[in-house]
């Protein structure tokens, strides 16, 4: 069972979400909060898979609060849902160590599998997000990062799926490789760059060239 908090000041808003999410049966609503701070206690003590949070809330934004959350429990895993697609919120998610990144209006059925794939290890972006972050945060500068020599021709290929939004099923159907065996390479792949998640991951690839934005 994947443990969900949810974080958003819109009460009607949060409501609709937690009942999208609870028709799941392998996905619970543990706790809502509508902000930040509050946010940031509850994860600590219902210990959440994932949180889906709100940027802009009363008291506190949450893309402050993803990052004290994650210097917590590095563990967690967020998705920040937001109205706006706007730059400045992608990169600020993404520096602060959120997974994921959803426009408010994504359909149901792919939020629910969004919060699955978050919960699996997967980056959640939703459609021309991935781009975007890498081109505003990456830019066009390339910087050398020593964790790419390490990575053999099979995980440098697994990366450059990873960069282009893959999750690993898509990935394993890419490069016709077992599921296992592709999450597997990722695990090396962050060890070898010294990253916490797949988005970080990403980000050395789009830096150290190995990709650029499509």
């Amino acid at each position: 069972m994947i443990r969900v908090l949810l974080a958003d000041d819109h009460e009607l808003l949060r409501t609709g979400i937690a009942s999208v999410l609870s028709s799941d049966p392998d996905l619970a609503v543990v706790g809502q909060c509508a902000d930040g701070p509050t946010a940031v206690r509850e994860c600590a003590r219902l210990r959440p898979d994932v949180v889906l949070m709100d940027v802009e809330m009363p008291g506190g934004d949450g893309i402050s609060a993803t990052a004290a959350l994650l210097a917590a429990d590095p563990t967690t895993r967020v998705v920040v849902l937001t109205m706006f697609d706007l730059d400045e919120y992608v990169v600020g998610a993404l520096r602060a160590g959120a997974s994921g990144f959803l426009i408010k209006t994504t359909p149901p059925r792919e939020l629910v599998a969004a919060v699955k794939a978050c919960a699996a290890g997967d980056a959640t972006f939703g459609p021309s997000v991935m781009d975007r972050l890498v081109r505003t945060y990456v830019g066009s500068a390339h910087v050398p990062h020593p964790g790419l020599d390490e990575l053999t021709a099979r995980e440098r290929d697994v990366l450059r799926a990873l960069a282009g939004g893959r999750s690993n099923a898509e990935i394993a159907s890419h490069l016709f490789l077992a599921e296992t065996t592709v999450k597997t390479h990722v695990a090396r792949i962050l060890t070898k760059l010294g990253v916490r998640d797949r988005v970080q991951a990403v980000v050395v690839a789009h830096e150290g060239g190995l990709v650029g934005p499509t």
